[in-house]
């Protein structure tokens, strides 16, 4: 879970990047279906997501929908909502969302970190706004089917999101490749977020890992071997002192 520190509440930078961000997501909405003029908008048809090892990944324009309308609504309120701020750093290296959040004591003021990638800054927000909205007791507005859940239950349901806004910003805004969120990605595409969370964070969620290891004594096995054959390298949590590099 988030780190409670203080934090200063002071930044532009958010507001200007959120507004960018809006205008992409106008961009990409503003093709309008064949026909005549003013007829509904649509989203462009999704790029292939492809990584080294030639694994590839296509959703469907209909998944992207879904995605498009609640991606929009959670931006807007990231943007406009006065009741809390969020600031983003940039990191030297690479970092899960996990490992860069903080939260002050007040709940109302979130920083995370994120490395210096073009386009992988909104998922990040994403992850922050749903753990400020958890601090302050309003994750039913946004994921109201856990908002009552386990530490585990809700960060499966906010990663799934993040997961999804990655897939949305790869596929239909063209956004460059990024390992930490694309790995995510595929993890929960191919039913192995569970794997990939709880081997990320083994001593975040004792009682869901342990759980899931008498529930799947072949899981560590399956997904290490999946992994390792889509990413061409360990994941993350078995990759000595870092579970980053």
């Amino acid at each position: 879970m988030p780190t409670l520190q203080s934090a200063k509440p002071t930044s532009s930078r958010i507001r200007a990047l959120l507004s960018r961000l809006a205008l992409s997501l106008t961009a990409a909405t503003a093709v309008a279906s064949s026909g005549c003029a003013g007829g509904p908008s649509e989203l462009p048809d999704p790029r292939r997501l492809v990584v080294h090892s030639g694994e590839r990944l296509l959703p469907t324009k209909e998944q992207m929908r879904e995605v498009d309308t609640w991606l929009r609504e959670q931006m807007d309120s990231i943007r406009i909502d006065p009741s809390f701020l969020i600031m983003v750093e940039a990191d030297e290296g690479p970092v899960y969302p996990w490992e860069g959040l903080t939260i002050n004591e007040q709940a109302d003021t979130a920083e995370i970190r994120v490395q210096q990638t073009p386009g992988a800054r909104p998922p990040y927000l994403i992850y922050a706004h749903f753990h400020l909205m958890a601090a302050q007791n309003r994750l039913d507005r946004w994921l109201p089917e856990v908002a009552d859940g386990s530490d585990f239950e809700i960060e499966r349901a906010v990663l799934t999101r993040v997961a999804d806004s990655w897939l949305y910003n790869r596929t239909i805004l063209d956004a460059y490749p990024y390992g930490l969120l694309d790995e995510l990605v595929y993890a929960k595409h191919h039913g192995y977020l569970d794997a990939f969370l709880l081997t990320a964070r083994p001593d975040a969620f004792v009682e869901a890992r342990r759980t899931w290891l008498a529930d799947n004594p072949n899981g560590p096995q399956e997904y290490g071997a999946w992994f390792r054959k889509t990413f061409e390298r360990e994941p993350p949590g078995l990759r000595g002192n870092s579970a980053t590099r």
